[in-house]
């Protein structure tokens, strides 16, 4: 796919917890690439040590970065729904997701777990398609959360406008009070620079 070539209409779901510079990499792309971007905050209906950060939250870190230089996006609210045992299967995701984004000519994903579940909806592009090699940056938010929790340089792994956003609302704070000790409990820091996989990100959408 050339980068020079505008895609059409593009859908994504990401859950921004909180938006790092990986994924602002990516929403830029898009919105340099694409005539308009649907952009998905996923598990939009939880709140826990990996989701630390409401859904409104995060679609305000979205708008802090995008909407001084970009307008040719729309922000939803995807909830998860694998925490249900009958909808354990993914399938009711999936329906939601084509409920909201409706046709596209892309969906983005470098998850092997989403690409399996709406590979025959729409063509899935993984983002390393779009983002330039020099410009890709390999950061997860997990990465971002232990840097949170330790008190560590998590300012470098964000966009300014998003760490000036966390900062101004407290947000950093309430994290590492509600679930800084969590955090460090569950997420071993021998592990935490490992961005994860269809497998680990399938079993998480399970979670209460």
């Amino acid at each position: 796919m050339s980068l020079e070539k505008k895609l059409g209409k593009v859908g994504l779901v990401a859950r921004f917890k909180p938006l790092h510079n990986g994924g602002a990499t990516m929403l830029e792309a898009l919105c340099e690439q694409a005539e308009y971007v649907i952009i998905g905050i996923g598990s939009s209906n939880k709140y826990n040590a990996r989701n630390p950060f409401t859904a409104e939250e995060s679609k305000a870190m979205v708008e802090v970065f995008l909407s001084p230089r970009y307008s040719n996006y729309t922000i939803l609210l995807i909830p998860d729904y694998g925490h249900v045992p009958e909808y354990s299967d993914g399938q009711r995701w999936k329906q939601e997701v084509r409920q909201q984004f409706g046709s596209l000519d892309a969906f983005i994903s470098g998850n092997p777990y989403v690409t399996g579940l709406l590979q025959d909806s729409y063509p899935v592009v993984h983002p390393v398609e779009l983002v330039p090699e020099d410009k890709r940056v390999r950061v997860s938010g997990t990465m971002v959360r232990i840097e949170m929790a330790k008190g560590g340089n998590w300012r470098g792994l964000v966009p300014e406008p998003v760490a000036a956003y966390l900062e101004k609302n407290g947000l950093v704070e309430r994290f590492r009070q509600e679930f800084g000790l969590q955090t460090l409990a569950q997420l071993a820091e021998r592990d935490y620079q490992k961005l994860e996989d269809g497998k680990a990100e399938k079993l998480h959408v399970q979670e209460r």
